[in-house]
């Protein structure tokens, strides 16, 4: 469901988030889908509870994700919670990959390719 990289510099947290801004953007869930519960979630990927815990606050707080008492968190509506996300995401990623010298012209070529990559992947 989602891959975490424990040796890797980006928050544990941060990759739940993103792990699941990415298949609520990708439509593998959709809304009102229920999601594991933390502990459920943390024990399969060998975490603390309270990381998962601390990734579903962010969420919840984010409008990507709302909980009921007793029943758990489920995806809420998006209205543009992903996307917001995502290119805030990606327009960081730009202007480093610009910063380092990456050219915008590079950054199209490569948007392009990513874009018929796609295409093909559908």
């Amino acid at each position: 469901m989602i891959n975490i990289d424990l040796t890797g510099r980006i928050p544990i947290y941060e990759q739940i988030c993103k792990g699941f801004s990415e298949l609520i953007g990708s439509g593998a869930l959709q809304e009102n889908d229920k999601l594991p519960g933390a502990r459920t979630l943390a024990k399969e990927l060998g975490l603390n509870p309270n990381t998962v815990a601390k990734a579903y606050s962010r969420l919840e707080h984010d409008g990507i994700i709302y909980s009921v008492a007793g029943k758990g968190c489920f995806v809420a509506k998006q209205k543009g919670h992903i996307e917001k996300k995502l290119f805030e995401a990606f327009d960081s990623a730009a202007v480093a990959a610009m910063r380092a010298g990456v050219t915008a012209d590079e950054l199209k070529k490569r948007v392009d390719e990513l874009g018929m990559e796609e295409e093909d992947n559908v």
